[in-house]
């Protein structure tokens, strides 16, 4: 008998891209793609911080390049992308939001929060499966969307309309990339501890309901999504695609 092998978890010799990479989640998840021995593009708007953030990196042993980019800004993405790949893995971190009742949403609120988390989303995962598709190498492309991706909430029909709109776009692409070897997911946290998220946690009756929602009794922290993005990323989830990661302590079993 010849026994199963358990595929690697490793990305030694992998070329990972992470938008939003200067704080928070897409940190974390720079960081996770680094120290399973991937080479990361960090990719931000704030320069110094991914200044900083790249020499801690290294300083940690992790190989990693600072490319400051304003995603939104889809030409120089593409321009950026075709210039430094092509990448063998995608994590795109960047997101915006804008939370308010529907009946008051600001036009301006929702054009921008869109051109975020839709738009420049679509762009960018399109720019780096192109530069795979056009070297003939198979990849893993994530998009980090939402447990609100999967389920409604107070005050976030625009944000919710946008990673609902990210579930379905994965998974056309990963229909239509497929045959590429092209891998296309998306990673769905629920409240995370970053600072974007404290503005909600601060509320005592918010968190109070989201604690009440995570059937595991705790917000999440970053380190909850790194092993995920990892798994995805590697050749362990080599037949995964179309599909959507929930890492949200069980607030959307109900």
């Amino acid at each position: 008998m010849t026994l199963p092998r358990t595929p690697s978890f490793r990305l030694d010799g992998q070329r990972a891209i992470v938008a939003g990479a200067s704080s928070g989640i897409g940190m974390g998840c720079a960081v996770a793609l680094a120290e399973a021995g991937a080479e990361v593009t960090l990719v931000a708007r704030n320069a110094d911080k991914l200044a900083a953030l790249q020499a801690e990196m290294t300083q940690a042993g992790m190989t990693a390049h600072a490319l400051p980019l304003d995603v939104t800004d889809t030409e120089a993405t593409a321009a950026a992308v075709a210039e430094n790949g092509p990448f063998d893995v995608l994590v795109n971190s960047a997101g915006l939001a804008r939370h308010s009742p529907a009946i008051n949403t600001a036009e301006a609120d929702y054009d921008a929060v869109t051109d975020v988390n839709v738009r420049a989303a679509y762009f960018l995962t399109r720019a780096v499966a192109k530069g795979l598709i056009a070297a003939g190498k198979p990849g893993s492309l994530m998009n980090i969307s939402s447990q609100m991706g999967h389920v409604g909430g107070v005050d976030r029909a625009v944000y919710c309309a946008t990673k609902h709109a990210l579930e379905g776009m994965t998974k056309a692409m990963a229909i239509e990339w497929g045959p590429h070897g092209i891998r296309v997911n998306t990673v769905c946290p629920t409240f995370i501890r970053t600072p974007l998220a404290e503005q909600t946690l601060a509320i005592p009756e918010r968190r109070k309901w989201i604690e009440s929602m995570i059937k595991l009794g705790r917000v999440g922290e970053i380190e909850d999504v790194m092993g995920g993005v990892v798994f995805l990323a590697s050749p362990a989830a080599g037949l995964i695609t179309g599909t959507s990661l929930l890492i949200d302590g069980g607030w959307t079993a109900d």
